[in-house]
This record gives structure tokens, sequence and C-alpha cells, in this order.
């Protein structure tokens, strides 16, 4: 789970937790790298508008060491430039914020099993 935004962070966490999912966060996409390195994840929440260093970025860098994890890419920036590059890059999963917790979780449950 990757935002800046704390409050996205710990509501995320706290609900896939509770679903049984071992999650680990990152404020940002220097911080989703060096977590990435120590643990691989089958999925990344990924926020598209970050400080330091954007979601398509992070995902750039994370793609070449790991292609095969999925991810899923979070924006209230959402317009057709960005859901073009996502998809560029292979993300097929893309959701706008403010976003429906329910259909999130079933999203992610639909993507790992």
């Amino acid at each position: 789970m990757v935002d800046d935004q704390l409050g996205v962070r710990s509501l995320l966490v706290s609900i896939f937790r509770d679903d049984g999912h071992e999650v680990k966060m990152a404020a940002d996409g220097t911080q989703a790298l060096q977590l990435h390195r120590s643990f691989k994840p089958d999925l990344i929440l990924l926020d598209m508008k970050m400080p330091r260093m954007d979601g398509i970025e992070t995902l750039e860098k994370i793609q070449v060491s790991d292609c095969r994890v999925d991810v899923i890419m979070m924006t209230d920036y959402g317009n057709f430039q960005n859901m073009e590059q996502v998809k560029d890059l292979g993300i097929l999963h893309y959701i706008n914020k403010p976003f429906d917790v329910f259909n999130l979780k079933d999203q992610v449950n639909e993507i790992l099993n």
C-alpha cells in the first residue's frame, strides 16, 4: 500500500489486515522501493500522485525487478492520459479516488484469488 495520505494508508491497512492479508505501507515511491526489496508483495495498491517520485515512476522501477506483481493504481487526478500511461505499463486495474472500500476489497480479493 503506497499513498502519501496517512489517512488513506491507515484505513486500507486496517481493512486488509482485518481480512487476513499481510500488509506493509509506504508514504512515497522511495519508501515503496526500499520496502519492495525486503517484502515481495502479491499485489501493490499504488497512488499515482505522490511527492518526490510519482506512481508511474515508482511502478517502472518496481517492474525492473518484479514484472509479474499485480498493481492497482489509485488516483484522484484521473484523466485519459494517465490511464493510457498506466495501460502502457501493463496495469489493468485503475481506480479513482474517492473509491468505494467495498468495491476495492472485492477487486483485491478477485486479483489475489
